[in-house]
């Protein structure tokens, strides 16, 4: 955890959530160093929710280290990786690698497979497959005002002749920016005059098979403060006092530095500030204040900081600071990341141009578990995909809309996972991201706790049973407006409808914070559209039994109920989306053969090199005439072969 003290958010926790379903570790070494839990978006539907959690460092440090220690079949060691080894299978010397990196296209097959890594310390680790998964560190520069020096992280040197191996192996690199902000003696803080930010209870966890966390009764209080017009002032006088501000390199959109809030949002007169500890008071007094990323020099970060509303005493342990790195155009990805110019090469996080620890978590787990799985299957098996893989499309979750959208459409900024990237977000929520994925990852060998798959029993078995439950309560339209008290009209068609319709319709409700505290750190007027799914009379009203049922399992089966006209519609699409996912594109096709394709067209075919007619669709660019010609010439080479 190298900068925020925090795991999830809205889209985010969802990714954390489908980690966990694939038995990954971030969800439960968050639930163990949570000190505050919060479900984000709490004031609309269930399928934009996001799980949220500040976090211990040093517990989690703590835990992560002694999980990773006692991981059967893996062994650690320490070094940093100096230069990716090697066999090429094709005679290229150093101007064609030279051309090939300065190209927009990419090649049909790799030219070389990777045999291992070589340490600083010179020595050289053999390997058959190599996942590289860099952070910040590839080509790393902070940016403190003026000040400009090599560092992935303040304190920890960048990997430089990394970033030179990759080049000389003819990858396209790019150049990215992101930043972070001072941090804050807590005990210089003045609280008094600012709102609270408490955690939920009763819990989240992150984890599918965690039922509470261990601090849920010791939460830690967040705060929230904001910028005055004097520090933007501050910041618009002294911009000449930042070399990270320039526009040649992008930074993240979504979470932009100070300096680049006050010049885009000009009109604005305060920016909201979340003031964040970074553990429990027992292992530090630092605080992270959220929404002040910037890389002023260290003086003027002081003085501004004293401008803010309750830290006209504070002292700054640590100033902000920005960081420029290189990345590898995503498009040199397959879709089980391994690059396609090199077999056996995988990345996963930053260097294939996202943000946080939750994209790069998941991108970890897949990249980590192909590597394994091609690992121990022939190469005749991995070319012929005869292997198994762990490959999601964008109907199976937040990780395959993430995946899709790196190697279809690149990047020119920092890519953060949101809701809005889905169209599938209806089915893709963060509460059943185990019955989605966890039976799927088991079959590939990467869930093998029984305990997990025991529990995932238990939970199907639940549902099914509190759905047949309301399946059974059945009566005619004019009993059901009776047992509302009369307060809802009900068509009245002759047809016995269940409780499970009346719920469907909008006619029943599920309180989701039953047995809750007053949420204090939701904003009163949220309120009365937070608190209930659906609408009308409380189920349990109708159907006494239905407050017997586990919470957990209520808000599941209501969740599915309210969006079940929508989900069969999604379910259709899906259908036809897995369909065209299907229809394979051959990886050696010349795109400038295909006639009627514009010079555009080629030129994005050529980069991406879609491996299926789905993908070739959501390329930018790409028109419908071009997907039909490409079909008919597919065909016909294919007919052609055949003859």
């Amino acid at each position: 955890m190298s900068c925020n003290p925090s795991f999830g958010g809205i889209g985010k926790g969802v990714l954390v959530r489908e980690v966990d379903a694939m038995d990954g570790l971030c969800g439960r070494m968050a639930d163990l160093g949570g000190v505050q839990f919060r479900i984000l978006n709490r004031s609309k539907g269930p399928a934009v929710h996001g799980p949220r959690a500040q976090v211990d460092r040093v517990i989690y440090k703590r835990n992560m280290l002694q999980t990773l220690q006692t991981y059967a079949g893996l062994d650690i060691k320490a070094g940093s990786v100096a230069d990716i080894l090697l066999d090429r299978s094709t005679e290229l010397d150093e101007q064609a690698l030279k051309r090939l990196a300065s190209q927009d296209s990419t090649l049909a097959t790799s030219s070389a497979t990777v045999v291992g890594v070589r340490l600083e310390s010179g020595e050289i680790i053999r390997a058959r497959k190599v996942v590289i998964t860099t952070g910040t560190f590839l080509g790393g520069e902070i940016h403190i005002g003026l000040k400009a020096f090599p560092s992935g992280r303040k304190g920890e040197a960048a990997s430089i002749g990394l970033s030179k191996s990759l080049k000389d192996a003819g990858f396209r690199l790019g150049r990215m920016k992101t930043g972070t902000p001072p941090r804050l003696d807590g005990l210089t803080i003045d609280y008094s005059r600012m709102p609270k930010q408490l955690g939920d209870m009763p819990v989240s966890p992150f984890s599918f098979i965690h039922d509470s966390v261990p601090h849920a009764n010791d939460q830690v209080v967040c705060y929230q403060t904001h910028t005055t017009p004097a520090v933007h002032d501050m910041i618009r006088a002294n911009f000449d006092q930042s070399i990270h501000i320039r526009e040649t390199i992008r930074g993240p959109r979504y979470c932009p530095s100070l300096e680049s809030k006050v010049k885009r949002f000009s009109e604005k007169e305060s920016h909201l500030i979340w003031l964040e500890p970074e553990g429990l008071p027992e292992h530090t007094s630092t605080v992270y204040p959220n929404g002040i990323s910037n890389t002023m020099p260290e003086d003027i970060q002081q003085k501004f900081l004293r401008m803010i509303p309750g830290l006209e005493n504070v002292v700054m342990t640590q100033p902000g600071y920005g960081v420029e790195y290189d990345h590898v155009d995503p498009r040199e990805l397959k879709r089980t990341l391994e690059t396609k110019r090199v077999t056996g090469l995988y990345m996963a996080g930053q260097i294939n141009g996202t943000t946080g620890y939750e994209e790069a978590a998941a991108q970890g787990l897949l990249a980590g578990a192909n590597a394994g799985l091609a690992a121990v299957h022939s190469k005749a098996e991995c070319e012929s995909q005869e292997a198994p893989q762990l490959t999601l499309d964008r109907s199976d979750g937040y990780l395959g809309v993430l995946i899709d959208d790196l190697i279809t459409r690149g990047v020119n900024e920092p890519y953060r996972v949101f809701t809005a990237r889905s169209e599938y977000r209806l089915s893709s929520r963060a509460n059943n991201a185990d019955l989605r994925l966890t039976r799927r990852a088991a079959a590939l060998g990467l869930v093998r706790d029984s305990a997990r798959l025991a529990r995932l029993d238990t939970v199907e078995a639940d549902m099914a049973h509190a759905q047949a439950m309301l399946e059974q309560v059945v009566h005619l339209p004019h009993i059901w407006e009776a047992q509302m008290g009369g307060s809802r009209r009900v068509v009245r068609d002759g047809v016995r409808k269940s409780a499970l319709d009346m719920i469907r319709k909008g006619f029943l409700s599920e309180d989701l914070w039953a047995g809750a505290r007053d949420p204090e750190n939701v904003l009163p007027e949220h309120i009365p559209k937070a608190r209930k799914l659906a609408g009308g009379p409380e189920i349990s009203a109708i159907v006494p039994a239905w407050a017997d049922v586990p919470l957990d399992i209520r808000q599941r089966v209501v969740t599915e109920a309210m969006y079940h006209g929508h989900l069969r519609q999604l379910s259709a699409e899906a259908n036809t989306f897995k369909r065209e996912e299907s229809m394979r594109l051959p990886a050696d096709i010349d795109y400038s053969k295909v006639r009627v394709l514009s010079h555009e067209e080629v030129d994005k075919l050529s980069i991406v090199r879609p491996d299926t007619f789905g993908a070739a669709k959501r390329i930018d660019g790409i028109t419908p005439g071009g997907i039909l010609a490409l079909l008919k010439y597919v065909r016909q080479n294919r007919a052609a072969q055949s003859a």
